[in-house]
């Protein structure tokens, strides 16, 4: 089996979703992992997909008028903390927009071995919001991190909250 990572950006309309997962159905392609967003009224989708045609074939059958598709090979990974070593949380920032929050805030979570697995942001008005999953080591001092993250948040005259990720049930 092929894994290829897909991505598509295009101006959002109804039926974007439905059109790019039913062609890569027709494909023979499994989506195994992805993420669809929109981003000032465009859709922008980023998807892992398995299957017997390697990503140049891919690209050749993919039905997608009028998006940017792009395909990639990539090598199957686990992620860093499937192995149950890390503790999932989620970061969320409030404040003034300004350049440099996502690198000041991230940049702290490196320091500490911290992983972004997902983030959003949204400007509404003045008011910039950040919303992160992040997976830590287990052995980080959270109380330590918290401290910097705190600190971090005052420069920026914003708030920031950090808390442990509730168990998905499924």
């Amino acid at each position: 089996m092929e894994l290829s990572a897909v991505t598509v950006l295009g101006v959002d309309r109804p039926g974007v979703i439905a059109a790019v997962t039913g062609s890569l159905a027709d494909c023979g392609a499994n989506i195994q992992d992805s993420t669809m967003t929109l981003l000032g009224g465009h859709v922008a989708m980023m998807l892992l997909v398995s299957g017997e045609l390697d990503s140049a074939e891919l690209m050749k059958r993919l039905r997608a008028p009028d998006l940017v598709v792009t395909a990639s090979a990539v090598e199957a990974r686990r992620h860093f903390c499937d192995d149950g070593g890390g503790l999932g949380y989620v970061l969320t920032v409030h404040g003034p927009d300004r350049p440099g929050i996502i690198s000041a805030i991230s940049a702290v979570l490196a320091e500490d071995g911290g992983n972004i697995t997902g983030m959003s942001t949204r400007l509404t008005g003045r008011l910039y919001v950040l919303i992160a999953d992040v997976e830590l080591p287990k052995e980080v001092d959270v109380a330590a991190l918290m401290r910097r993250l705190a600190a971090v948040g005052a420069g920026l005259d914003s708030e920031i909250t950090f808390r442990p990720v509730e168990p998905d049930l499924l």
